[in-house]
């Protein structure tokens, strides 16, 4: 279906006016046309901003009714009055118009007085002054010449004062008008609008108009322009420190937290896709790696995952060797999957209106709904301004009744996501399923404006949630505002795991084929902890997993959180490692040496080398991990002992494998990155690529070749 912009039936939609089959058929089309995205989204903000106008001068009702009526009747009724009052809400937007154009008019006409009677009282000035021609009607339109520097005189004006409110009207109301009225007034000084009171007004001149917040305080000359730029972005992401060689000598214990997160991947190839190379801190080597499943042996009786270890030649460096360690969880059947009790905590905010966040949210969550069954339960709660119970804890099997909520959830509003995390919290824990999945699914970009928006109290939120057994997932969508650092790490320090959704096909992947994985935890706090033998390994690296390293204490402290792994997922971790004794180029000899200590024996190293000189191991893996509902962590350790393996004799999973963190290390352009290019790893990927029955590993070869034709980003464009 086509749209044709013209259509009544399109700002019927973009109001929410159409019935329930006629709305389903609009969005689709709808999503396939990035112009009419943008007027839906201008025709809602421009809604938005004449209901504040007049909701303004409205007899409030009584504020303990209000807060009474659950979140989304009031939604509803907003919407209603929207269209039951559209044409007041046209008469106050042209009664600003006319107020301004007056303003306007006399002030121009005052300034010529005064100054044809200064010319009047000095015939003789020492420059020629041009006056304006004076006009016998007042004009009632005022014109500015296009271009984006073009300022009206309207907006250097001063503007009469409102009337105080009355002391019963509530002061988010009262902010909510002004700053419609400022940004009615910025869209004037934008575009230079006509102030004609007989002609309809137009759309809000906001092409990003999802980044308005209501009430958001006050906006200076210079921040308002930028709100509605196409290339405003406030994407933000966490900075990324390669872990460096560090010499086994001294530093013979590596240990880190598993991370089963996919995000970086699927975000790197939204960019790619778009035609640029992603931001370099956008790009954790180890999400892209872990993307992928690999073949690895299946767990053994009741172990929750195995452990696989094996080595080659490093591609990019054949001098080093590249030892990988891969964990598999134990598979299990969707029957067998325990009853789930699910809240979906769904951002409805103003920043999600686009087609790729809430539209695509709703499309992702209609997909895991038809994979419940009656012994799954789903309640939805929503966050904006406020947060609200949208469907209470639901029967799984009530398929129609969780879909119906869903269609009905519309973006707008600024973002409180800490109340809504409360709620959703609370509803969990009202439903909570013993030896059950109990599992809150947040989905939102991220951009927490109002409430608690400060990135360490998020997190300290989420800490003390997770304690009461209920796990998190987090799924990022939208491009411009996306809070990737803070969803990392509420998904983190909520026990779960945080994927990135650039398109439907990732939604599937995510909540569909890997939907036990998603869902079911069967490890938590799976900590790894790596001992690298000094006689055989000179320096060794970790690649990726920067923001999962800990302390050598962390691995046997039962305190410390660490990563959890979901039902049939797979983690992979890469060493590329120096071996001693072969003349192998050493980086960590390139680091300024230390002072000799003064308390120990120089010799100390010299016999820990000694003492290991008769195994032929090169490492020795312990790993740690509780039981979902378990307090105290259970051991796992094995040796591994490098057999020298030249890489094009590897495994075609550790050549995929190394394909995938080469061009994590191309993108990130690293230091380590060595001889690898794009054409390598396509090359190396195609040797790799085994039976891909899904496609994901066809895609990053294509993904691969993009990248190639692509200049690196300016960081500071």
């Amino acid at each position: 279906m086509k749209v044709n912009l013209d259509d009544p039936n399109l700002t019927a939609f973009a109001l929410g006016e159409l019935s329930a089959d006629e709305h389903a058929k609009m969005a689709e089309a709808v999503a396939a046309s990035p112009d009419a995205q943008t007027f839906v989204a201008e025709t809602q903000q421009f809604a938005r901003l004449l209901r504040a106008e007049y909701e303004a001068d409205r007899q409030l009702p009584k504020s303990d009714v209000s807060e009474k009526r659950p979140y989304l009747m009031r939604m509803e009724e907003e919407r209603r009055e929207s269209s039951r009052f559209q044409w007041g809400s046209l008469a106050a937007a042209l009664a600003i118009f006319a107020v301004l154009g007056a303003l306007v008019i006399s002030t121009i006409q005052r300034e010529t007085g005064r100054l044809e009677k200064r010319i009047a009282d000095n015939p003789k000035p020492s420059k020629a002054v041009n006056l304006p021609p004076r006009s016998k009607e007042p004009e009632t339109t005022v014109e500015a010449e296009p271009g984006p520097s073009v300022e009206m005189e309207v907006a250097q004006q001063p503007v009469e004062p409102q009337a105080t409110p009355a002391p019963s009207a509530p002061t988010e109301l009262r902010e909510q008008k002004q700053s419609a009225s400022r940004d009615v007034a910025a869209a004037g000084k934008t575009r230079g609008l006509a102030l004609n009171p007989s002609a309809p007004p137009p759309p809000m001149p906001m092409k990003r108009a999802y980044n308005y917040v209501a009430g958001g305080g006050e906006t200076t000359e210079a921040e308002a322009p930028s709100r509605y730029r196409q290339d405003f972005n406030t994407a933000t992401y966490d900075r990324v420190e390669e872990n460096p060689f560090l010499p086994a000598a001294n530093n013979p214990l590596s240990t880190f937290s598993i991370d089963v997160d996919t995000a970086s991947y699927s975000n790197a190839r939204r960019f790619i896709n778009s035609g640029s190379l992603p931001p370099k801190d956008a790009v954790r080597v180890e999400e892209m790696i872990n993307y992928f499943s690999y073949d690895y042996r299946e767990p053994e009786g009741d172990k929750p995952f195995s452990i696989d270890l094996d080595s080659t030649a490093c591609p990019w460096d054949p001098s080093h060797r590249l030892l990988r360690i891969g964990l598999k969880g134990r598979e299990v059947a969707n029957e067998n999957r325990p009853a789930s009790n699910l809240v979906f905590l769904l951002d409805v905010s103003g920043s999600m209106m686009p087609a790729e966040r809430l539209p695509l949210v709703k499309q992702a969550m209609r997909l895991l709904v038809d994979k419940l069954t009656e012994k799954d339960r789903v309640a939805i709660v929503i966050y904006a301004g406020g947060s609200g119970l949208a469907l209470n804890s639901t029967s799984g099997n009530e398929k129609e009744k969780i879909l119906r909520a869903l269609e009905e959830l519309q973006a707008g509003g600024s973002t409180n996501g800490a109340e809504g995390i409360e709620l959703a919290y609370k509803v969990a824990a009202d439903n909570f399923i013993r030896g059950g999945v109990n599992r809150v699914i947040l989905a939102t970009d991220g951009d927490f404006n109002i409430g608690v928006t400060n990135q360490g109290d998020l997190i300290r939120l989420i800490e003390a949630k997770a304690k009461s057994g209920v796990f998190l997932s987090v799924l990022g969508v939208g491009t411009d505002n996306l809070k990737d650092s803070t969803m990392q790490k509420l998904a983190d320090k909520g026990n779960g795991n945080y994927a990135y959704l650039d398109s439907i096909d990732e939604a599937r992947k995510v909540l569909v084929q890997q939907i036990n994985g998603t869902l079911m935890t069967i490890a938590k706090d799976v900590k790894i902890q790596v001992e690298f033998n000094p006689a055989r390994v000179a320096s060794y690296r970790l690649i990726g997993y920067e923001k999962r390293m800990l302390r050598k204490e962390d691995f046997n402290n039962d305190k410390i959180d660490a990563g959890e792994i979901g039902a049939g997922h797979t983690v992979t971790a890469l060493y590329e490692v120096v071996p001693a004794g072969t003349g192998a180029t050493d980086p960590a000899t390139s680091a300024p040496p230390v002072d000799p200590l003064k308390y120990q024996s120089p010799s100390s190293s010299a016999a820990a080398k000694n003492d290991s000189n008769a195994s032929p191991e090169m490492v020795t893996v312990k790993l740690r991990h509780k039981k979902p509902d378990g307090e105290t962590s259970e051991l796992t350790e094995r040796s591994f002992t490098d057999n020298g393996s030249k890489f094009e004799n590897a495994a075609p999973d550790l050549k995929f494998a190394a394909a995938v963190a080469e061009f994590g290390m191309l993108l990130r352009d690293s230091q380590y990155k060595g001889k690898g290019s794009f054409g390598a790893v396509i090359e190396w990927a195609q040797e790799g690529r085994g039976r891909d029955t899904a496609g994901y590993r066809a895609g990053f070869i294509e993904l691969a070749r993009k990248a190639q034709s692509l200049k690196p980003r300016n960081p500071l464009g």
